[in-house]
């Protein structure tokens, strides 16, 4: 998962999001920075009952946060999203590949003669990167 950081400054080049069921995002200067939220119909937890492992369902939770606005939030796409995102951003008449080895990450875009390479940590920063260069 890319960093909030990087979500940001996607957020500020322009990517739009329209929030779609398994979304993930996190809500920035609200003591939230370190969580990672995830757009679901029914919330599911992992917890221990009279000793044993369960998954319990709620259907719905009640605490502190009850909503925040959409533009309060920022998008963390998956990097399934963002290699979708790079490839409609750049058109399908080009190419766009990835080496991952076990440290690090290369997207490699091709637009007609030129390329351009994308280094990073691992894939989907990677992706980010590459879409962050052609947001802007």
């Amino acid at each position: 998962m890319i960093t909030l950081n990087l979500a940001q400054q996607l957020k500020a080049a322009g990517l739009p999001w329209q929030p779609t069921l398994h979304d993930f995002f996190a809500v920035p200067d609200a003591g939230l920075d370190d969580r990672v939220f995830v757009i679901s119909d029914m919330m599911a937890e992992a917890e221990i009952m009279r000793g044993w492992p369960t998954i319990t369902f709620h259907g719905s939770v009640e605490w502190a946060l009850d909503y925040v606005l959409q533009t309060e939030a920022v998008w963390m796409p998956t990097e399934t999203q963002l290699r979708n995102l790079l490839l409609d951003t750049i058109g399908e008449a080009d190419a766009i590949s990835l080496t991952v080895s076990a440290n690090a990450a290369t997207c490699r875009v091709t637009r007609g003669m030129v390329s351009a390479e994308f280094n990073a940590a691992d894939a989907p920063t990677a992706y980010a990167y590459a879409l962050l260069a052609y947001l802007r």
